[in-house]
């Protein structure tokens, strides 16, 4: 699990959970002139039924983004079900502040769980459609130094083999009109002695492919965390994950620099 992948909407998730929670042991409801101390586990329908099942399905969209790859369970994707379960939770604790017996009122324990249900089904669904809530909950550290491999020149991504006193161009990135580039494109990879490796992160989740060219990715590089870029093999790099595994990384665009 990569508790680097989570989310801003993750964060909300999680916290959304932990008031759900708190709320279950709070009164459910509340009668003028008694000291009426029932809340939802007085009835195991409502705490862990309804209560506990909001909690469950924040557990499940945390873990399905903490895992390197989507996971399903009979055919249903963890996430969607943990945004089914979030959005269930809330309806029913509506529908149950509205309908509220004779005698008695909605206690703190109903009320704060459907706020904490509402915010919990917002942000499950909203958090794959708001860009402000994809960026990382934990920013990413940069690499230590001194950096293995060889260090790099700050300020970019430089072609390899770039002069030094070329100016840093994005990486994948064209050279701009009066900068030197060196001679003409070349049509193979560039000698491994002209690479020198870097750290880099990704802005979105991608594969990694096998470097025997097979379909099937071996990883997901997950958006937070450093990895390694061991060598350049055209437009593609080979990446080295944190447990040593190495493959080919197809999409490079916009990736960071450490």
């Amino acid at each position: 699990m990569n508790i680097r992948s989570l989310t801003r909407g993750d964060g909300v998730v999680i916290g959304a959970a932990v008031l759900l929670f708190i709320a279950s042991f709070l009164k459910f409801y509340s009668a003028d002139g008694f000291n009426w101390n029932q809340n939802a586990w007085d009835s195991l329908g409502t705490g862990f039924g309804l209560y506990m099942g909001g909690v469950i399905g924040a557990a499940l969209i945390v873990v399905n983004r903490s895992l390197p790859q989507p996971r399903k369970v009979a055919g249903l994707d963890l996430g969607a079900a943990g945004a089914a379960f979030a959005v269930l939770t809330a309806w029913t604790l509506f529908w149950t502040l509205v309908d509220v017996p004779d005698g008695v009122s909605a206690g703190a324990g109903l009320v704060l769980g459907f706020i904490a249900a509402l915010v919990l089904a917002g942000a499950a669904i909203a958090t794959p459609l708001v860009p402000a809530l994809q960026a990382a909950l934990v920013p990413a550290p940069g690499p230590a130094a001194p950096q293995p491999y060889g260090g790099q020149p700050q300020g970019g991504y430089g072609y390899p083999g770039a002069g030094a006193g070329a100016p840093a161009q994005p990486y994948g990135g064209q050279p701009q009109q009066g900068q030197p580039v060196g001679g003409q494109p070349q049509q193979t990879p560039p000698p491994a002695a002209d690479f020198s490796p870097f750290w880099f992160a990704v802005p979105v989740a991608r594969p990694l492919f096998a470097e025997d060219g097979s379909p099937t990715p071996i990883a997901e590089l997950a958006p937070g965390t450093w990895y390694l870029a061991v060598e350049q093999r055209g437009p593609n790099l080979i990446a080295q994950t944190q447990d040593g595994r190495r493959g080919v990384l197809q999409d490079t665009s916009g990736i960071q620099r450490g």
